[in-house]
């Protein structure tokens, strides 16, 4: 089939919808001439700006002002008023697979895992052992059409948010500088702060500028990293949207990150990620694909993991996944992507 109005619905978490680019850039090149929306909450949909394969960008705050049965129901009735002849919906959740059938979309393309998939047409097999980019590009199959080759999200900086990456870093020009994103909404996958604190000070020792990058959320937390470390690091946590974030990124020759949604933003913008992982593990699908990208993680332990997001405490209080990473590991990899020597694990 040939759809003419396609709407993406993913309205989960910033790093999902950015995993979710793909299966945009696929259908863009499969439907040159469809118009191809995308639904997202508030919190992400800032990342969708100005992609060229995105025609509409829908916003749903789906746990803020917009979470009454009300305002559901005036989506759906906006969404049936667009008339959509396709649906694709890679978020698992009932409530993201009710939208599209009570706003009688035609054909609505989900996965087997999705809690609503009694409500889509035609339901792909969700394979937990796949990367979530491969998962969603084989949703493709849905329109009878040839699954595309697996290819990384990409996101576009304005030139306005280009130049504003260029004035905040305008004191730390020399090179090399480097991004660390010490935050995430889940505790059990942060690193710890006084070993991203190492860190720092290991990076700033050999002259290297550091960015500290995050939401308004983790501005203290990027506060207690860089305190007492000079004016080689700047704290920019809460300061950059989602496309000043990535446009500092791209000025950058490596991006620290936890598991969470700034490692997936690097990916995005084409710059190496050395990536910390502790309850969750690269297996589930979500790990970083770029050629540089580099995944420390603590293996052989039998708790590990502990659940697909992380929790707020470690369940048998020990942590030792993320305390058994020291600030040395991580740095040795941070120098072997700068000077081009890969060490291995």
């Amino acid at each position: 089939m040939v759809p003419r109005n396609i709407v993406v619905i993913q309205t989960a978490f910033i790093g999902d919808v950015i995993l979710t680019l793909p299966l945009v850039q696929g259908l863009r090149k499969r439907f040159k001439d469809s118009k191809v929306s995308f639904l997202a909450i508030p919190s992400a949909a800032g990342v969708l700006l100005n992609h060229p394969d995105i025609n509409e960008i829908l916003v749903y705050d789906k746990k803020g002002k917009e979470k009454d049965l009300g305002s559901a129901i005036r989506l759906i009735a906006e969404l049936r008023d667009r008339r959509y002849d396709v649906a694709i919906v890679p978020h698992r959740s009932l409530r993201s697979a009710a939208l599209a059938r009570f706003a009688k979309i035609p054909v609505r393309i989900g996965f087997s895992s999705s809690a609503g998939k009694f409500l889509f047409t035609r339901v792909i097999e969700y394979k937990g052992q796949e990367h979530e980019t491969k998962r969603n590009l084989k949703m493709m199959a849905g329109l009878d059409v040839e699954i595309p080759a697996l290819e990384l999200p990409r996101v576009y900086p304005s030139h306005a948010d280009e130049k504003w990456a260029a004035e905040m870093t305008a004191s730390l020009s020399e090179e090399p500088m480097i991004a660390v994103a010490p935050g995430s909404v889940w505790n059990t996958k942060r690193w710890p702060m006084d070993l991203y604190r190492q860190l720092v000070s290991m990076l700033v020792a050999e002259g290297i500028k550091v960015l500290l990058l995050g939401s308004g959320e983790d501005a203290l937390l990027c506060g207690e990293v860089a305190k007492g470390l000079g004016n080689q690091v700047i704290n920019l946590a809460g300061r950059a949207t989602l496309l000043q974030s990535a446009a500092l990124m791209q000025r950058c020759r490596v991006v620290v990150s936890n598991d969470s949604a700034p490692m997936h933003l690097a990916v995005a913008v084409g710059t190496p990620v050395v990536a910390v992982f502790g309850a969750t593990v690269p297996a589930f699908g979500f790990a970083p694909l770029g050629l540089q990208d580099v995944v420390i993680e603590t293996h052989g332990l039998a708790c590990r993991p502990c659940s697909i997001h992380g929790g707020e405490t470690c369940p048998i209080k020990t942590f030792v996944c993320m305390n058994a990473i020291s600030s040395s590991a991580v740095y040795e990899k941070v120098i072997s992507i700068i000077t081009g020597v890969r060490t291995y694990a």
